[in-house]
């Protein structure tokens, strides 16, 4: 055997390996460590005489659409009102967003010029007044209890930021629609919360201690993300994941829809890695171990995918490399065909899971892509809503 085959045969097994163990074996593997010696992190319950201030922190860019349910949601939650500021960043919106805020009587921080959802956060926290901020966006609903449950961590002052559960709901019935993939990004996070692990938080339903946000650059594109993180690097505190501080929010009503959208969470996560790659030290621990595992792993799949072809197709007169190529090939093709099959289809799991699959990493590919030639930006705005959508063809 030539040494070039040997070269290829190392590059096909790392990169099997790579992607099994972040994808198959990390998973289990987390679970039964925090079953084992994972604590869970004791809540304390709000009283209305100690409740703390809040600041609700909603950013908005052209959001005229959903704004006025979002700003009845808000004003419903079950917490004391005197305690509760409720606040709009409008950044640069051209619509009739800021309209709408003033006329529901919720404090308005606005604006003019459209530099990004991470540069109107970084402006609009210090003008707050909580001492807890909670932030979310304009299409998501907020159950009445979750500022309640995502409050009462605090109470510990190691507590620096809890991430609560966002369900995904269809667009035409409201039921729950999440998906094999998305409960198990939940059992993750739970899992990796119980270990004192947890990465992150998501934006549409995520809280933080004022005294310890950091502003980010002004072009950050995970901001959700980064924000908790730089949080615990720069305070030693600790990030918790509350499955019952629940939020809702629509599912994308198009296939491209989603696929844009993950492709500017992919450009997103290269951007990170610049202010993030200190927690790959390990002087971090289990932080360290599952940032190179759940995040770093998963960034650098599609390459990994690459060089499992490449090194199939450079060995294919080698009969196990020839169906290990053949293999590849069909399942690419099947998750390509599950791509264009319309979302009211339903598929067997197994099938929308390759689909998912390669297009989570294709677009990975495509935000590696706009990174690297620096075509990334921190300007934004809403996915398509289905009520407008159908609006318009109606």
């Amino acid at each position: 055997m030539s040494s070039l085959s040997t070269i290829f045969i190392i590059a096909f097994w790392s990169c099997a390996g790579l992607i099994a163990f972040t994808y198959a074996l990390y998973p289990p593997l987390v679970w039964c460590w925090s079953r084992l010696w994972g604590r869970e992190p004791a809540a304390r319950d709000v009283s209305d005489q100690d409740a703390p201030m809040i600041s609700l922190l909603i950013v908005a860019h052209n959001e005229e659409a959903v704004m006025k349910q979002r700003l009845a949601n808000a004003l419903s939650m079950d917490y004391p009102r005197d305690r509760l500021e409720i606040v709009v960043a409008s950044d640069g919106s051209s619509d009739r967003t800021t309209a709408i805020v003033r006329e529901q009587g919720v404090r308005l921080i606005e604006f003019l010029e459209q530099r990004g959802k991470a540069a109107a956060i970084n402006r609009a926290i210090p003008q707050l007044r909580g001492q807890i901020v909670i932030l979310s966006d304009a299409n998501t609903e907020f159950d009445s209890q979750a500022v309640r449950k995502l409050v009462r961590w605090f109470h510990d002052p190691k507590v620096g930021a809890v991430c609560g559960r966002l369900m995904l709901t269809d667009v035409q019935t409201g039921r729950n629609v999440d998906s094999v993939y998305w409960r198990y990004e939940t059992m993750l996070k739970q899992s990796e919360s119980r270990l004192g692990g947890l990465l992150g938080a998501n934006g549409a339903v995520y809280a933080i201690r004022r005294s310890m946000f950091s502003p980010t650059p002004d072009g950050t594109i995970i901001e959700d993300f980064v924000i908790p993180l730089l949080a615990r690097l720069r305070h030693g505190c600790s990030i918790l994941y509350d499955i019952q501080a629940v939020a809702r929010e629509e599912s994308a009503p198009r296939v491209r829809d989603e696929f844009r959208r993950r492709c500017r969470i992919g450009t997103g996560n290269f951007q990170s890695f610049a202010v993030l790659w200190p927690l790959l030290n390990p002087r971090h621990g289990f932080v360290a171990f599952a940032f190179f595992s759940h995040k770093v792993l998963r960034w650098f799949c599609p390459f990994f995918l690459v060089g499992l072809l490449v090194s199939s197709l450079a060995l294919v007169d080698h009969r196990f490399y020839r169906i290990a190529l053949v293999a590849q090939l069909i399942f690419y093709a099947v998750a390509s065909i599950t791509l264009l099959i319309p979302n009211r289809l339903k598929l067997p799991k197994l099938l929308a899971l390759s689909g998912m699959f390669v297009s989570m990493n294709a677009a990975l590919l495509v935000g590696f892509v706009r990174w690297l030639s620096r075509s990334r930006h921190g300007s934004w705005s809403p996915t398509p809503r289905a009520s407008i959508l159908e609006n318009k063809s109606g």
